[in-house]
């Protein structure tokens, strides 16, 4: 073949004919020899005919070949052609397909007529390159003009408020197309199903889709993957079996549609169909169906299956990896799981991202592993030396929760951008250690320095002056996340302010506070009153505290054991009979207290190639 396209070229370097130049050019694109169909259009600068290069830009389109692409625009301006309509429209679309909008928008301007497919290759531009407003502001213009638009002008158009979740314009468009004869396009309303559906709508994306008069694997994958998104699992299956009643295949798309209903519904039960569906159609080879399938097994829960898909794959990816990884993270008994599969990684040079890194740091952290989670620092210098927000956050989660807070600290000193998250775990950590002082002070530097505090940076607050036996200081932040803040106090804010006072001695303003509650009182807040009481000599009201345990935990044994140590405490040894006596008649055992802890004559340590 490449002797062929030489001697063609050789042959036409002496004074083609226009002709059989166009044609030699033709020969070389379909054979995908862009470099010497362009030399060979170069070279003969005295045929400066618009088609010669038609089928050049084409493959330059498909190939998204910026400098050729750019190299036939600046010889089309040379030699006059910029005024030709369909050439125009074809450097709209190449521009457009490269993510260059300023310069399709430059082209487009300049043109001295437009046709409709001018006018749709910009507004599909704007739509693909997530410009929307820009996409809707096209076709408003067009639409003042009184350029008619077809079939795709409407499908972009109506992408466009999909991506901005603008209903209201939507239906503006919908309405337009009513008045036309493309009222019952299959791409146009295959377009207005995508759009009511993912916003939402899926009473109206369901009336659209039944009005249907033909449907396309298109149509009823947007319309089971609007159930997917809006969590209607159910929904979702009901439709794909419908679709396979009426005999059409479903491809790729529909079965990532119904798998990711199957993985919002955390049904491993709907995953496994979905698995036999993929084996039985043929695409168990398909990496990104394959990866899609792992993800969904660690989110029902089940990474060994999850695993053994993994390692059937031929060809093993970042997000398949990172999937498995979050999910032991997740599970928190799958660590030495999660260490081998990332040693794995490391060793393939698979590459190593935040995600990755972000999910080892949260297991150390949960597994108090500080010498693995220094490695794991150590690895985020190397492979992330700018890490985002998300790693750093990690990081202080993982050093408070081993012990080093002076090491959190120094992370979050070095933070060049901090978020929310960023104050609050490390207000976090300060709560665990017992510095309630400095968690009230860093609280007062993040709200000086303009960011809001969410819910959880309050009941990190609450917690850090509960442990530090900071009652007044703990008030007052009650007080600011629901007067300054305008946050509403949920189960686990009260479950603090009653351990704050019932730390403090003060059990008749924790239960007062209890009654006062909008909220239901779970078992948290009598478990606080309860352990108060304990501590206080309060009988009466740990008797109230204990029956609302009973009632709500009834099979907890530590409950009728804090009681019972009460009634000792006072010498009330009847009382403390019917107790245990009550235990037993319900089989309860007290749980034997237990302590973890991590050997220091073994280290788990990374293999880190050199």
């Amino acid at each position: 073949m490449k002797s062929i396209c030489q001697k063609t070229a050789s042959q036409l370097s002496q004074k083609p004919h226009p002709t059989s130049l166009k044609s030699a050019i033709d020969s070389l694109c379909d054979f995908g020899r862009l470099k010497e169909a362009l030399k060979l259009a170069f070279s003969n600068p005295n045929y400066s005919d618009y088609s010669l290069y038609s089928k050049i830009l084409q493959l330059c389109i498909q190939r998204k070949a910026q400098k050729e692409g750019r190299l036939i625009h600046t010889h089309v301006l040379t030699n006059g052609l910029h005024s030709n309509v369909y050439m125009n429209t074809k450097l709209i679309i190449f521009y457009s397909g490269i993510g260059d909008m300023v310069n399709s928008r430059k082209v487009f301007d300049k043109m001295p007529e437009r046709s409709i497919v001018s006018w749709t290759a910009l507004l599909s531009g704007y739509t693909q390159n997530g410009r929307s407003e820009k996409a809707v502001e096209v076709f408003s213009a067009m639409h003042r003009v009184g350029v008619r638009p077809n079939q795709f002008t409407y499908g972009s158009a109506l992408r466009a408020c999909t991506s901005m979740m603008c209903l209201g314009t939507g239906e503006q468009i919908q309405g337009c197309v009513e008045k036309t004869r493309l009222v019952k396009d299959l791409f146009v309303q295959s377009a207005l199903v995508d759009m009511y559906s993912k916003c939402g709508k899926m009473e109206d994306a369901c009336y659209v889709f039944e009005s249907m008069a033909e449907r396309d694997v298109v149509s009823w994958n947007v319309m089971i993957s609007g159930y997917a998104i809006q969590g209607l699992a159910d929904d979702a299956f009901r439709l794909f079996r419908s679709m396979l009643r009426e005999g059409m295949i479903p491809d790729c798309f529909s079965l990532g549609s119904v798998m990711k209903a199957s993985c919002r519904a955390r049904s491993v039960m709907k995953v496994i169909q979905v698995h036999v569906f993929i084996i039985h159609l043929g695409y168990e080879l398909d990496s990104v169906l394959t990866g899609s399938l792992i993800d969904a097994y660690v989110k029902c829960g089940s990474l060994r299956i999850a695993y053994q898909i993994y390692k059937t794959r031929l060809k093993r990816d970042t997000i398949s990896c990172t999937a498995l990884i979050t999910g032991y993270a997740r599970e928190g008994i799958y660590s030495r799981d999660a260490f081998d599969l990332f040693n794995e990684i490391h060793q393939t040079h698979m590459g190593i991202d935040n995600v990755i890194l972000c999910s080892m740091l949260n297991m150390c952290a949960n597994t108090v592993s500080l010498d693995l989670g220094r490695q794991f620092h150590a690895l985020a210098l190397k492979y992330q030396p700018n890490h985002d927000v998300a790693l750093g956050n990690a990081l202080i989660d993982m050093y408070s929760k081993s012990g080093e807070i002076e090491d959190a600290k120094l992370v979050f000193n070095g933070m060049k951008q901090k978020s929310v998250i960023s104050w609050t775990s490390l207000i976090a950590g300060y709560g665990k250690h017992g510095y309630g002082h400095k968690a009230i002070a860093l609280y007062n530097k993040m709200e000086y320095e303009g960011l809001k505090p969410n819910d959880v940076t309050f009941l990190s607050l609450l917690f850090a002056c509960s442990h530090a036996g900071l009652t007044n200081e703990g008030w007052e932040c009650f007080n600011n996340m629901v007067s300054k803040h305008n946050l509403s106090p949920r189960a686990e804010h009260y479950s603090c302010m009653v351990d704050l006072l019932a730390r403090g001695g003060q059990i008749e303003e924790a239960y007062n506070l209890i009654c006062r509650m909008k909220i239901k009182p779970n078992a948290s807040l009598w478990g606080a009153i309860l352990g108060a009481c304990r501590i206080y000599g309060d009988k009466s009201l740990g008797e109230v505290a204990a029956r609302h345990l009973f009632d709500l935990e009834p099979e907890k044994s530590v409950n009728y054991v804090v009681l019972a140590n009460i009634y000792a405490a006072m010498g009330l040894w009847e009382s403390v009979s019917v107790t245990r006596k009550l235990m037993e008649e319900r089989s309860l055992r007290k749980c034997p207290g237990y302590s973890l802890f991590q050997p220091t004559n073994k280290r788990l340590t990374l293999l880190l190639p050199s």
